[in-house]
């Protein structure tokens, strides 16, 4: 009984018969005029109309369906010949005369066409019954077909057959057919097939000049193969025989077949496509495609029949071609879904892969997530646009892969770049500002997973009762819980030490790829060090140490001089001592005050355990360094650096000597800052000085008490002391106090000025005209400074300059003679100013400012057990936070 449907479809489709036979009535009548123009293109229309008549006849008639495909097969032989060996379309539209004839021609040339092509659609669609036949009969043709390649091959220079590999494929799926006939066709077909890529192989190599000769295996080994239809052997033949590109388009095309709607030619691809990559999947060249369909496919239907062929496909992949497919199951949305985490497992399934995938992933866990990519290739699938993701995935795959019972060797043996790498990857996951409902630490989990699946329970256990897990995810605490993580393993010993030490070792050697990479991985290799080694340390480490106290990251400069002050008690068992000292001196050089202040600190730790001799040799050097931290913009780094140069010249006061010039060039600031607003600088100042007046033998010891204290008259008296004992040093700090003239800062230009003026009234005798001329033009300035005061005073000090000025003499004779008698009558001063300077005196809102909020350390000033070995990393990183 025929459906309504079915007769609708039988009714649709004689009438689309009928418009074509009536469109090519019109057509005929259309292009009749064609006969004299283009006899050729006539002539093979009017026959390909003849031969589709006559087939359609044939199908009709009662005649035996094997002896209609005979006639019907030489008819399509002849159309075949007719329709090709027509001219191509260019010279044919050369004949035309007109636009109009050219483009009848056109379509005249594409009717041809279409009608062959019509006709071969009836022959094989409309009679299904024969479909058998003509399969039987298309492979006796293409095994013909490629037999004549085979023989015609090796007279051509060269040979490019692309289309072997796809052909290969389908004569595979064909050798196993439930048909001798077609399986005997296809095992010839398959076999010039592969002496035609023997041939191709041959051509390649002697172009080349390669005369290295693949094995391909023999013509009659082979032959037996295929006749047992013993797919492993086929497979083998195959696999060894292709080249890279053709066995690429073989295993496509077999893997396309997994999805076909007959459940046989499906498994009977998947049996040949598991054979060929067992041994030769390294050959393959389009991994990441074939990775990327078998999830798709398994997305969309997770029930998939050929479900572990594809899964199969993936670890025999992964063999050969681990970062390939690693990078490809990578590069999927974050968090990964049961789709993807089934395919993680199929790729580290076996242990033989295990350390390839695990430094595939170390390598991705290189990256930062969330970066941007300079050169962003189209990627097919984006976790988010151009940023990289990546190693948040490969986060996750460590959670899934180490568990596995297969990974444990390989695990071991790189536990050290998996820690670090997990540690620095949950500092750019904390950094990260993604919104997200789910905070996704992948990185803390994998780090905790590693932990355990190493043997290091207990370790997890103490970091938990500590909270460590919780505030490790906050972005203020990672380096905190960095140190709290390097010293539970410390405390439990654990068995990786060495491995671990010497991978730091390397890494801190080579340097880090990001710069705060190395804050990272300084705590814990100074917490592992402190676990394991008594100081003093190995020259190994030391070098280390020297050499990030300049590092460009001040957080890694003030760890590297906490750790090194924490060496103070054995300094002189150091040999390399005076390095370590002068690395730490080079520290005040940085931009950041806080490392210098660190510096200060350290350095002063180290001098006060340091052995004399050792010091002798160092001291000037050193205390040079102090003077232009004296005129520091930071009023704590200007009290330290003070105080501290006061404390060097009490150390070495047996060494007074070859400190002397030293203390001189320092002796401008000491005494200009005790204007200083700032009453730690002041009273640094007054410290200092006092050490400075033993050793240059000025009594002001009850001048710089603050009872007694006036500025002016500290300044008499040093100068009238001066002049007597070190006149030869007053040019000099005339020299030095010039350059305070122009400061910012109002109580440094008034103090200033007060200095030079009783050094030029003293030492006026020592001045030549043309120093004096630049004197003058020096204090021209600050004659029209903003601040009244200061204008009275450098009018005052120039009077001063102009008198000292009529005194000189241009002759050198004369000269001569009033410093003569200078040197034998010398007359005290006494007050010139007669100014009671204010305690604070500050000429703009900028400069009070900057007396608040000096919070960088400088309650350590004092303390000398602030920087006691014991002290725990996490307070100085708690306190670095502070700090900034």
């Amino acid at each position: 009984m025929t459906s309504k449907s079915q007769k609708t479809k039988r009714t649709s489709g004689h009438s689309e018969d009928r418009v074509t036979n009536l469109e090519i009535l019109h057509s005929s009548m259309r292009w009749h005029h064609m006969e004299h123009i283009a006899t050729n293109l006539w002539n093979a229309y009017s026959s390909i109309l003849s031969h589709q008549a006559m087939i359609l006849s044939i199908n009709s008639s009662f005649v035996n369906p094997l002896q209609q495909f005979e006639i019907q097969l030489e008819i399509i032989k002849s159309s075949f010949k007719m329709v090709f060996a027509i001219s191509s379309l260019d010279k044919v539209k050369e004949v035309a005369n007109s636009k109009r004839e050219e483009e009848d021609m056109k379509s005249l040339y594409r009717r041809i066409l279409n009608i062959y092509e019509n006709t071969l659609l009836i022959l094989v669609f409309k009679d299904l019954y024969k479909l058998q036949i003509l399969k039987e009969r298309a492979m006796v043709i293409i095994s013909r077909v490629l037999n004549f390649a085979s023989s015609k091959v090796r007279r051509y220079a060269t040979v490019d057959a692309p289309c072997l590999g796809v052909l290969a494929a389908e004569l595979s799926l064909l050798c196993s057919h439930s048909d001798p006939a077609i399986t005997h066709q296809a095992s010839l077909g398959m076999y010039f097939l592969l002496c035609i890529v023997k041939c191709q192989i041959v051509d390649i190599l002697e172009k080349t000049g390669n005369c290295y000769r693949l094995p391909f295996p023999s013509d009659i080994e082979f032959l037996t193969n295929i006749s047992q239809q013993d797919k492993a052997k086929i497979a083998q033949s195959v696999g060894q025989t292709l080249l890279p590109s053709l066995l690429t388009d073989f295993v496509w095309s077999l893997f396309k077949r997994l999805s076909a709607p007959d459940y046989t030619t499906a498994s009977e691809a998947a049996t040949i496509l598991k054979l060929t990559l067992e041994h030769h999947a390294s050959k393959v060249i389009m991994v990441s495609k074939i990775v990327d369909s078998i999830y798709n496919q398994l997305y969309e239907n997770p029930s998939h029949i050929m479900k572990d062929a594809m899964l199969r496909v993936i670890t025999l992949l992964t063999r050969t071609s681990p970062k390939k497919v690693i990078f490809q199951l990578m590069d999927y949305p974050v968090p990964a879904d049961d789709t993807l985490i089934l395919m993680w497992q199929a790729a580290g399934s076996e242990p033989s892969v295990a350390p390839h995938v695990l430094k595939t992933i170390l390598l991705i866990l290189k990256g930062k997530p969330g970066e941007i990519q300079d050169n962003v290739m189209d990627r097919r699938r984006s976790s988010l646009d151009t940023a990289n993701m990546m190693p948040m995935a490969a986060s996750q795959a460590l959670c899934t892969l180490l568990p596995i019972g297969s990974y444990k060797k390989a695990m071991a043996q790189f536990f050290p770049q998996l820690l670090m790498a997990l540690l620095l990857q949950h500092f750019y996951s904390s950094n990260m500002r993604l919104v997200t409902e789910a905070r996704l630490f992948y990185a803390r989990d994998a780090l905790r997973v590693l932990l355990n699946c190493s043997g290091l329970q207990q370790v997890d256990i103490a970091l938990k009762k500590q909270n460590c897990w919780s505030y490790f995810s906050q972005e203020l605490f990672h380096h905190h819980g960095v140190y709290l993580i390097a010293k539970a393993l410390g405390e439990f010993n654990f068995p990786q030490f060495p491995e671990t030490l010497h991978y730091l070792y390397k890494l801190s050697v080579e340097g880090p790829r990001r710069s705060e990479d190395s804050v990272t991985t300084v705590i814990f290799l100074i917490e592992l060090l402190n676990s394991f080694f008594k100081d003093p340390l190995p020259e190994e480490f030391l070098v280390l140490f020297r050499n990030w106290v300049n590092d460009s990251n001040p957080a890694v400069c003030k760890l590297s001089l906490h750790k090194i002050a924490s060496m103070a008690p054995v300094i002189n068992k150091i040999e390399s001592a005076s390095n370590l000292l002068l690395s730490v001196v080079n520290a005040f050089l940085s931009k950041d005050k806080t490392v210098i202040i660190r510096a200060l600190l350290t350095l002063r730790r180290l001098l006060g355990k340091l052995d004399k001799v050792t010091y002798s040799s160092l001291c000037i050097k050193i205390a040079s360094s102090y003077c232009p931290l004296m005129d520091h913009s930071n009023g704590g780094i200007r009290s330290m650096a003070i105080r501290h140069f006061g404390e060097l010249l009490r150390d070495m006061s047996q060494y007074t000597w070859m400190l002397s010039n030293v203390v001189l060039r320092g002796l401008v600031p000491l005494i200009l800052f005790l204007e200083d607003t700032e009453t730690r600088v002041v009273k640094a100042c007054k410290y200092t000085l006092a050490i400075c007046a033993s050793q240059l033998n000025l009594s002001l010891q009850f001048l710089l008490t603050d009872k007694h204290y006036n500025f002016e008259q500290v300044v008499l008296n040093i100068c009238n002391n001066l002049l007597i004992s070190q006149w030869h040093c007053i040019t000099d700090l005339i020299a030095d106090t010039l350059g305070f003239l122009a400061s910012s800062k109002a109580y440094l230009r008034r103090a200033s000025i007060i200095l030079i003026g009783y050094l030029a009234t003293l030492g006026g005798h020592l001045l030549l005209k043309d120093e004096l001329q630049v004197m003058l033009e020096a204090i021209d300035p600050v004659l029209r400074d903003e601040n009244a005061v200061i204008r009275e005073l450098a009018g005052t000090t120039y009077k001063l300059f102009k008198k000292v000025s009529h005194k000189l003499t241009s002759s050198n004779v004369k000269q001569s003679f009033r410093r003569l008698f200078k040197f034998i009558y010398i007359k005290k001063l006494k007050l010139l100013y007669n100014y009671n300077c204010p305690k604070k005196l500050t000429d703009s809102p900028m400069e009070n400012k900057e007396t608040k909020n000096d919070k960088e350390g400088l309650e350590y000033e004092n303390s000398e057990d602030s920087l006691r070995k014991n002290e725990t990393l996490s307070s100085v990183l708690e306190y670095n936070l502070e700090e900034e």
